[in-house]
């Protein structure tokens, strides 16, 4: 999988998923915009793709933030003057707690950052992949698609299901520009997302429920890696997958398939 005539945006590339999805694309050769609102984080991913001979820039921006997304758009394009790869990855878990204790300001942060920062973030790069063509990869989840078994998650999964709904929505939309737009959605996976947790009475919502021994069957119960899923995004963002579009793929070692 080469990219070596591409630029790549990556949201949430200072950790986890996004940091393994930037490494990854530029490894193949993918000029690689790295995006977050945590320099330390970002500026670290950046030195470490440009210390392993690959091209990066760091961007910092909240990607619910419409004026700061916008500037870093405008950054990209004023250096690079292209984007031909989006990867949508940033996003919270946010609040998980019962629905009726769930507030109207925890619903709304978790909305606003997941499902209105993955708007944002193709809002203001599709017209550019218009101009070539290219592929926008949303980075998902099994939750609020396969499984419904995390208590309290209403407003987490609520985002996950929509993004897959936009990315099949999208798909149709952006065909005929020759913009491909498919999901991602990883199981359990080694990132530091629980870090942005915030779980309040979790047991009032639970559904007791006895699982297999080993609840991931691929790996003995073993979360995956972050670059398992930076290696579908690779290739979602290939040409290897030149004819696929408006499809989820469930990154989860068969985890999903138990819940």
């Amino acid at each position: 999988m080469q990219f070596s005539d591409k630029v790549a945006l990556v949201t949430g590339a200072g950790s986890g998923i996004g940091k393994a999805t930037a490494l990854r694309l530029a490894k193949g050769g993918a000029r690689v915009a790295v995006l977050s609102r945590t320099d330390e984080e970002i500026n670290a991913t950046r030195d470490e793709i440009v210390e392993a001979g690959g091209q990066a820039m760091a961007v910092s921006a909240d990607i619910s933030d419409p004026d700061g997304m916008r500037a870093a758009v405008d950054r990209i394009m004023g250096d690079w003057g292209q984007i031909d790869i989006v990867v949508a990855n940033a996003g919270i878990n946010g609040v998980w707690a019962p629905i009726d204790e769930l507030m109207p300001d925890e619903w709304d942060k978790t909305t606003t950052t997941n499902l209105g920062g993955t708007y944002l973030t193709l809002h203001l790069t599709v017209p550019h992949l218009k101009r070539a063509g290219g592929a926008i990869i949303i980075v998902s989840s099994i939750n609020g698609n396969r499984t419904f078994t995390s208590a309290g998650a209403t407003a987490y999964a609520a985002t996950k299901a929509a993004q897959v709904a936009m990315a099949q929505q999208l798909a149709l939309e952006l065909g005929p520009h020759k913009i491909r737009v498919n999901a991602v959605c990883p199981g359990a996976i080694d990132t530091q997302i629980d870090d942005n947790t915030d779980k309040r009475n979790v047991a009032a919502a639970e559904i007791p429920v006895e699982f297999p021994q080993g609840d991931i069957p691929l790996t003995g119960g073993e979360p995956g890696k972050s670059g398992d899923v930076a290696e579908t995004i690779a290739f979602l963002a290939s040409d290897a997958a030149r004819h696929i579009t408006g499809v989820p793929v469930y990154v989860d070692g068969g985890q999903s398939l138990l819940r």
